[in-house]
């Protein structure tokens, strides 16, 4: 069982920058793919980032290209999110996630481990 705890969400102004933190613990996340994913007030639950195992492959919504960078060290079993020139859109729950697909995968469903969320909110 893998438990995962976000860390590192807040209150940011427009254009600002945040990083998230997603701490595995219970067992390594050893030959786990990761993802982040977002929920706005109203809307799904959508991709937002993954990352293989090794690092070596990564993944984006258009929507953050550009602008987010996902990241993991394994040796602390943690994985990390760099947001920065934040809109005002980007306001949402960040979920970290854990699937055991060998590539990052855009659906929910494909997960198998949940962290709880971090609240991220861009507003002036």
């Amino acid at each position: 069982q893998v438990q995962l705890v976000e860390s590192g969400g807040g209150l940011v102004l427009p254009g600002g920058s945040l990083r998230l933190s997603c701490a595995a613990s219970g067992r390594t996340l050893r030959g786990y793919t990761m993802g982040w994913f977002r929920q706005a007030p109203g809307k799904e639950r959508e991709f937002v980032s993954g990352i293989t195992w090794s690092a070596g492959y990564t993944q984006y919504a258009d929507s953050v290209k550009g602008r987010f960078t996902i990241s993991r060290d394994n040796a602390k079993n943690t994985l990390y999110l760099q947001m920065d020139s934040l809109k005002p859109e980007d306001t949402a729950v960040y979920y970290c996630a854990a699937t055991t697909r060998i590539v990052p995968v855009t659906s929910e469903s494909e997960y198998d481990y949940w962290g709880q969320g971090t609240q991220v909110t861009v507003s002036s």
